[in-house]
Parts: C-alpha cells; structure tokens; sequence
C-alpha cells in the first residue's frame, strides 16, 4: 500500500516534533511544506529533506497531490487554513489550541463535515504513555469505580525562552496547558456537567495567567480538581509530567513523578515504572511530550486506512476547548459555569 501523502503548514518550534515522527512512521510521509518565513522553510526543509516548499498555502494545495494536511501554525491561523483545506476536500490534522473561540471551532468542525473529510486535533497529551496506563487500569477496575481525582500540572520551568508569544497573549496557561490537563480529565473521566474555576497571575513579566486551579462535576458523579502552574519551584523540577491521583470504590491509583505508577486496589499493592521511551530524536525532559506525538500520528495513519473517527477529532475537542472556555468565564465572574450553556 502506498504511503499517505501530507503537506505541514508552519515550521516552527512544535512542528520540528512532527516531522521527526511523520520520518520514523511507516505507512505516512511529508512531501511538501508550507510557512511565510523562508530562512525558517529553508532550514526545516533542508534538515528534513523536503524540497517542495511554498510561502502560500492555497498555492501548495494547488500545486500537490495530497492525502492529508497538518496544520502546526499558531490558532488565528488554524480557523482559514482548516477551511481552506476542507474546500479542497482534504483530511486536517489541526495543531491545538485548536481555535480562538468555540464558534470557530464549530465552524471547523462543520466545515470538515460538509466537505466529507476528517478533521483531528493534534491534543497529544492523552496520548503519552503513562497516561494511557492510567486509563487502562480504570478500564479494567483495578480500583472500582473511581469517585474522585486530580490532575496536576505544576512546574517552574521556563517555558516562554523557547515560546515568547506565550507570555503575550491575554490567556495564557488554561489555554495552553490547562487545555491539556482538562482533556486528560475527560479522557479518563468521561464529559462534565459544571466546572468552578480560579487563577492568578504570580509572574508580573507575562500577561497572563501562569496559575489556575479548576474543579469539575463530571456527569457519572466523580469530582476531579485540574490544576495546572508555570510559577511553582518544587525540589526536583517535574516537568513536563502530569501527576494523577485517583479515589475508587476498591483502591487508590497514584500517578507520581518520575512516571511512578502505584495502584493500591482489588489485586493488592501494585507499583510500575512508565517511563516513555526516550526516541532517537528526543531529548529529555520532553520525551514524553515527543513520544505521544508519535502515538497520536500513527493513530492518524490508522484512522485514515480504516476510515475511523480519530479520538481526538474536531468534534471531541469542541468538549475540551468548551472547558476552557468555562474556565476562563468561572475565573472572571467567580461562578460556577453549569457546561450546558457553553
């Protein structure tokens, strides 16, 4: 069977992961690329070997014969890029936050859909390893019926050296990263009826918020508290690692740093390692954060072979980026955001 032929529209710091992945997997190859800055499409095409490129996207839609298009640019672009992929009747991986409001994220969604094509959101983190370990253990009742849980996201580390319009944007760590924590709670916890939310701002060179703490009704009656921070100084540093803890009717599960699993449950006291590989082209600490980029684009292979609905479609992320949206509007006004009013 022959490789799936896909284009990447942006260049920049993520996009570098992508590529790497897209090279080590069979079955899928990036033949063209995409991006306005040409010293950035020059160096990224010459380090990966692909030498059609374009400044202009309609242009290479144009100009190549496709299969699929990753989008990797930032979000005001993601609402006309995923349009105009759909008008050319393509499948659209779109790099997450998949958009500035949920209205255009709807828009995308139904765009796709009227076009007949799949859309996927790059929302990687349910993808990592240790978290699909989680997940697995749930499924299988290692601990009942799970009746409380945390997410955790909480770090010192130096995010915006690598990422400076990060600490521009009006919105900062519930859109960026809490967008992440809030779908691994609904991966592992199923959708949510009302979410309370608060943040600060303990950082005074960015403009967001670098802290927030959210709590969540999900409607088969678990509790989980998402919390996430870029302003908290630990002894040993954790990013980027998620920490899970989780209450169930037989056992507790525990998630710690250094990918530590413990599970207390049904069989006993169990304890395992889930470190993620470290990939030839990874470097640490983000290993984990690049081997789920690997895992989410093969799944993206397998859909389109067997003509699935990806687990992170368009249509499923509308759910987390509602979540964000709630966030921000429970922040502002202090209430709770009851989730069918978004």
């Amino acid at each position: 069977m022959a490789d799936l032929r896909g284009a990447l529209i942006g260049c920049g710091f993520f996009a570098v992961n992508q590529l790497h992945a897209w090279r080590d997997l069979p079955g899928a190859s990036i033949v063209a690329l995409c991006d306005r800055d040409p010293a950035r499409l020059a160096l990224v095409g010459d380090q990966f070997g692909i030498a059609s490129r374009y400044a202009d996207a309609a242009e290479m839609l144009a100009g190549e014969k496709l299969d699929f298009v990753d989008i990797a640019t930032t979000v005001p672009s993601h609402r006309p890029l995923v349009e105009l992929v759909a008008r050319h009747r393509l499948p659209v991986i779109c790099q997450k936050p998949f958009a500035l409001s949920i209205a255009d994220a709807r828009a995308m969604v139904a765009a796709c859909a009227e076009a007949g094509v799949p859309l996927m959101v790059h929302e990687n983190f349910r993808w990592q390893s240790p978290i699909q370990a989680v997940k697995a253990e749930i499924d299988g009742g290692a601990i009942g019926k799970p009746f409380w849980a945390r997410v955790s996201y909480r770090s010192g580390y130096d995010i915006f050296s690598g990422q400076p319009y990060l600490a521009t944007g009006e919105r900062f760590i519930i859109e960026d990263l809490g967008i992440h924590t809030l779908d691994i709670a609904r991966f592992l916890f199923g959708e949510v009826r009302s979410l309370t939310a608060r943040t600060t701002r303990v950082n005074p060179a960015i403009k967001g918020e670098d802290v927030a703490t959210m709590l969540l009704d999900h409607a088969g009656g678990l509790t989980s508290i998402v919390d996430c921070s870029y302003a908290t100084r630990l002894p040993v540093e954790p990013f980027p690692e998620t920490l899970i803890e989780i209450d169930g009717a037989e056992g507790t599960l525990r998630l710690g740093q250094s990918y530590r699993m413990v599970v207390n449950g049904r069989d006993g006291l169990r304890e395992r390692d889930l470190s993620p590989p470290l990939l030839p082209w990874a470097t640490r600490p983000w290993h984990n954060v690049q081997e789920s980029v690997l895992a989410i684009q093969r799944h993206w292979i397998e859909c389109l072979r067997g003509g699935a609905e990806p687990a992170t479609s368009g249509r499923d992320n509308v759910a987390t980026f509602a979540l964000v949206d709630a966030a921000y509007e429970s922040a502002r006004t202090g209430r709770t955001v009851d989730m069918s009013t978004i």
